[in-house]
């Protein structure tokens, strides 16, 4: 009877829902036929028309897997022309963008009107943390406190998997506006016409945009396209949320966002959330990171945070007329009006704006300095000599009855200087052990010929390491030839040093191993750091050294390694010269491609506890940093869930995580949905660090569950992909893998080796390109067999038991939760289709009847351990997006075979390859990727 009227309950939330979702509806119709009116006006009915046809076939094929509509697209698909083909691919492809843009919108919707009729906070939200936090008994002041001990850094990555380019970026943001505008605003009828013609401008100047590149990006490129997200988004949106988090604190208990005492004392909270950056200091397999990138990204930063000063500078005088027959000024404001050199006679009456100007020209010679030119005032020595002249604005206001008039956007740049200072993000350097490996051992032979390094066992060269750390002579000198590579990775180094001196240590914090596997591993960064300053023979670091571990037995054996390294008293003392905290970077992608994502889901997770283990042992901080990607099969999913998924104590105020790909624009290219997520992970954080409990699972016997789960999820998914004789064949036939390559969506390659081996590709293709086939593979495969030998094994235990490990412990119930995301985005109907372009039959039933019987023992055993009859049973609101999206989006993968059949010279399709243009079809099966990837949102 309960789990009758439950289900009542959960059906008239359903129908709420459906009703809120009207909106969106609206939305997607008003797009759909503004699209729909410009494909007939640029295209013409017939194309018009074929679309429609296409997409109703494709509906009735996945709906039912109807053996007649399979028939039929492979009737029609086969003879469209690879030019109309091509504009089909187009129009699907845009509405999934469009769609994308509908969506984001109804979430704003939603938010404002949760927030507009008083319902409680929603989860990710900083008032229903804080909230939370005080019904646990946390007080002001140790919230205060632990803001004040936090670290907190998203940190943009230039991983290639956002496949749309900035103009059309540029172009969905404009309609997003428009609709926007739309929504919170009473229009007339005029104004409203006047809006759906811009609107049809935007979808006209799209539908004419090309949507891909045709030149491959540079880094530089990269650099400049990862700057867009701070105009878009962090440089206004992240001081406004600091400002918010100050003012509920400030509030006091029950407060939330948005609550000001204007006349109140100030909280004021240290920078402790803080951008970071890989994209021109990740050298890792991308040859074209290089110290003249490295000088040219940190400049590009420098020139755009000093932009954004100078612009605010400017608006805060126009802002600021305060007269100084109007109001009381401080001594020390007067003192500092009194440098200023501003020829406007009527500023001499207005204090504010001849100290505004006197900051305006310092920061202007400032960056002139830094750039190499010449100067005109007095340059800042550092950001702290700025935001101090700011305080001095700011005291003056507060002293003398004025105190809003600082809490506006003068209190926002103040932020923006603690928190940017002049070097924007931190950049992150990284480079792959066995670089730094070559570099120290030519180093070494060059000073000392026959030391052999790379011959050495491991102890041996940790005796030599910590001897070299130990003196200050250097090993390189100007005066001896090195190799290509070495003179590189100094050279890197070197630019390091000089950003560091030139913009402070906050513009380079931080040099992260790739394929870390030992202590030497980390000191010989520290001896190339010695090289050129950045480490000294005192013990002393200017940068956090950072492992990180990636592969199944990397983790394994990482907890030994970082306990070894910690017990060094040389290693030691570096840690404890930067404040005791070390930071360990763990790889969820290779992890994943090497061992499953079941299994590289729970070797992180017993990482994280042996880490704990350690640093506790040592007494040393520990600072996660979370190496996720956007896909699940790369460890995406909601950043909120996977936080609190963390085991108790792991991430305690300190976490960092990438954001990238095509998840950067989604996250952060609209200010409100910047702002919200930037939001969730100050949330997680908050809740994760003070509410959750201090244990590894609510019960012991949950974590030997998992580890036979696991143990036999990695038996099946290694027995698929790596032991089966044929599957690296099958895998680069039945995907789009060999195509991607060809897409100009990033500066690194796809593999770190000419080979076809999956061992040598990179993580981001590989899960790509399961995602392009809608098979999702590296985010499920291997559960469904793990479950049913489990239940056969443990009688004792059986789905009951996973079903109260589902409820109980948060870890497992993410993991499930991600995977029934994966599955329902997942079509085998379609993914059946790819499998045909397998040339051996044999081999093709054997690997996709595999896939497919997995596939169906995981979806049963998810859906019995989430207790539901279909997937996505427990979020209504994605199932509906989801489905709502396969109509446009099943049509582009049918489009994308024909295609890939062209290309490859495959069957009857290769006589019309002959006759139309190579170049046409490659371009549109690069359209089908990118459209793909619109439509599943998250698929790198």
């Amino acid at each position: 009877m309960g789990h009758e009227v439950a289900r009542e309950v959960a059906h008239e939330e359903i129908q709420d829902e459906m009703l809120d979702d009207l909106p969106l509806k609206a939305d997607i119709r008003l797009l759909g036929r503004l699209l729909g009116d410009t494909v007939r006006v640029q295209e013409g009915e017939d194309v018009f028309d074929l679309v429609e046809r296409i997409r109703q076939t494709s509906i009735r094929f996945h709906r039912a897997g109807d053996e007649a509509a399979r028939r039929d697209l492979e009737a029609l698909l086969p003879r469209l022309s690879p030019e109309r083909a091509v504009e089909i691919i187009r129009a699907f492809s845009y509405f999934s963008h469009l769609a994308n843009i509908a969506e984001d919108q109804h979430h704003i919707r939603r938010g404002r009107e949760a927030a507009i009729s008083g319902a409680p906070p929603a989860p990710g939200s900083l008032a229903r943390s804080l909230a939370l936090a005080h019904a646990a008994g946390i007080d002001t002041a140790r919230l205060t406190g632990f803001f004040g001990g936090a670290r907190i850094s998203p940190v943009l990555t230039a991983h290639p998997t956002e496949v749309r380019r900035k103009s059309t970026m540029n172009r969905e943001m404009e309609i997003a506006g428009l609709l926007d505008r739309g929504e919170r605003m009473a229009l007339t009828p005029q104004e409203k016409a006047e809006d759906e013609e811009a609107l049809r401008r935007a979808v006209l100047t799209l539908w004419q945009t090309p949507l891909l590149r045709r030149i491959k990006l540079t880094v530089l490129d990269e650099v400049a396209n990862g700057l867009s997200y701070y105009d878009y988004t962090f440089l206004d949106q992240l001081p406004r949320l600091y400002c918010a988090i100050e003012d509920a604190l400030g509030a006091g208990e029950g407060a939330g966002e948005g609550t000001r005492d204007t006349d109140g004392p100030d909280v004021s909270l240290p920078s402790f959330l803080r951008m970071g950056s890989w994209i021109g200091g990740d050298r890792d397999g991308n040859p074209f990171v290089t110290a003249d990138v490295l000088r040219e990204t940190v400049r590009l930063h420098r020139s755009r945070i000093f932009a954004h000063y100078a612009a605010e500078l400017a608006a805060l005088g126009g802002e600021l007329s305060l007269a100084s027959r109007q109001v009381a000024i401080s001594p020390e404001l007067e003192a500092l009006a009194a440098r200023s050199d501003d020829p406007v006679p009527s500023h001499r009456e207005e204090p504010y704006r001849l100290v505004l100007s006197h900051i305006a020209s310092r920061v202007k010679a400032t960056r002139r300095q830094l750039d190499g030119r010449g100067i005109e005032a007095e340059p800042y020595a550092d950001a702290e000599a700025l935001r101090a002249d700011l305080d001095v604005i700011h005291r003056s206001l507060c002293a003398n009855r004025s105190r809003i008039l600082a809490q506006g956007r003068l209190r926002r740049l103040r932020r923006a200087v603690d928190c940017f200072g002049f070097h924007l993000a931190c950049v992150d350097l990284r480079q792959n052990s066995d670089v730094h490996e070559r570099t120290v051992a030519e180093l070494l032979e060059k000073v000392a010929p026959g030391t052999a390094y790379a011959s050495l066992d491991e102890n041996a060269r940790v005796d030599l390491l910590v001897r070299e750390l130990s003196t200050a002579r250097l090993l390189s000198s100007p005066f001896v030839p090195y190799s290509e590579e070495t003179r590189s990775e100094l050279a890197i180094f070197r630019e390091a040093a000089a950003a560091h001196r030139a913009v402070g240590p906050l513009v380079i914090p931080n040099a992260i191993i790739s394929k870390a596997e030992s202590v030497s591993d980390l000191l010989e960064v520290a001896v190339l750091l010695k090289e050129v300053g950045l480490v000294s023979a005192d013990g002393t670091s200017a940068v956090n050294i950072i492992p990180l571990f990636e592969t199944i037995d990397d983790l394994k054996a990482c907890g030994t390694v970082m306990d070894r390294a910690l017990s060094l008293p040389a290693y030691a003392r570096l840690v404890a010269s930067r404040g005791g905290e070390q930071e360990v970077m763990l790889g969820y992608s290779d992890s994943n491609k090497d061992g499953g994502f079941v299994t590289s889901g729970w070797e992180l997770y017993k990482a994280e506890i042996g880490l704990l283990d350690v640093f506790r042992a040592h007494g040393v901080r520990l600072r996660l940093f979370h190496g996720r990607g956007g896909s699940v099969g790369r460890g995406g999913g909601p950043s909120y869930d996977a936080i609190l998924a963390q085991p108790g104590g792991a991430v305690n105020g300190q976490i960092r995580i990438t954001e990238q790909g095509e998840i950067i624009s989604s996250k952060y290219s609209h200010p409100e949905v910047g702002r919200r997520n930037l939001e969730i992970l100050v949330a997680a954080t908050l809740e994760a660090s003070l509410l959750q409990p201090e244990e590894n699972a609510p019960r012991p016997e949950f974590l030997s569950a998992m580890e036979e789960i696991s143990d036999e999820a990695y038996r099946a998914y290694r027995h698929l992909v790596y032991e089966t004789e044929g599957f690296e064949d099958y895998f680069w036939s039945s995907t789009v893998i060999s195509e991607i390559a060809t897409l100009n969506i990033g500066s690194r390659p796809a593999s770190r080796a000419k080979t076809r081996a999956i061992t040598a590709l990179r993580a981001i293709p590989w899960v790509f390109s399961w995602a392009q086939c809608r098979l999702m593979l590296p985010g499920w495969y291997g559960f469904g067999t793990a479950v049913e030998a489990f239940t056969q094994r443990r009688t004792d235990y059986g789905l009951a038991f996973l079903a109260a490990m589902y409820r109980e412990w948060p870890f497992f119930r993410t993991q499930l939760s991600n995977m029934d995301m994966v599955l329902a985005k997942s079509s085998l109907a379609v993914a059946s289709r790819y499998a045909e372009l397998v040339p051996d039959p044999h081999l093709r039933a054997e690997i996709f009847g595999r896939i497919r019987a997995e596939h169906a023992l995981t979806v049963k055993h998810l859906n019995a351990i989430m207790d539901q009859v279909r997937l996505l049973e427990g979020n209504p609101a994605l199932d509906r997006s989801i489905r709502a999206r396969f109509p446009y989006l099943d049509p582009l993968n049918h489009l994308q075979i024909e295609f890939l059949k062209l290309h490859r010279g495959q069957g009857a399709a290769a006589d019309v390859a002959e006759d139309a243009a190579r170049e046409e079809i490659l371009h549109g099966i690069q359209l089908s990727i990118n459209g793909i990837s619109a439509g599943l949102r998250n698929s790198g």
